[in-house]
């Protein structure tokens, strides 16, 4: 058997280039100012953005209301509709199907042609309702 070398493929030598101190650390002092800089407004934009949707959500729950109705179906019929539920952080479906549970009944979510959400539970069930809720 014959000896055979095995050679690596030899590596590119990378550049060797030497910067001056004084310039190495100017370069360097004034990209990680402006860095921190940045990074304060950014700090601040965000705390910002996050106190006013605070304030908001806070608005949006003092000034919604949920509304509790009555509807007329047929001539004895009657069903009961709630909106206003999705302000307060509560999903539509969930809030239906515990209300059919509780009251023995059919409950489902329609979408309103407003553009919101409503509940609507079958049977006179408005004052039960609201001593859930």
């Amino acid at each position: 058997m014959a000896d055979t070398e095995h050679q690596e493929p030899a590596e590119p030598q990378s550049r060797h280039v030497i910067y001056c101190g004084d310039a190495l650390a100017a370069a360097t002092s004034t990209l990680s100012l402006d860095a921190r800089k940045r990074a304060e407004k950014d700090a601040h934009k965000k705390a910002l953005k996050a106190e006013a949707a605070e304030l908001k959500q806070a608005q949006t729950l003092s000034s919604s209301k949920v509304i509790i109705k009555r509807v007329e179906r047929n001539k004895r019929k009657y069903v009961t509709a709630v909106s206003g539920l999705e302000a307060f952080g509560l999903e539509n479906k969930k809030v239906a199907k515990d209300f059919g549970k509780k009251f023995a009944t059919g409950a489902s979510v329609t979408k309103l042609p407003s553009g919101g959400e409503e509940i609507v539970v079958q049977g006179d069930v408005s004052e039960e309702i609201e001593e859930f809720i």
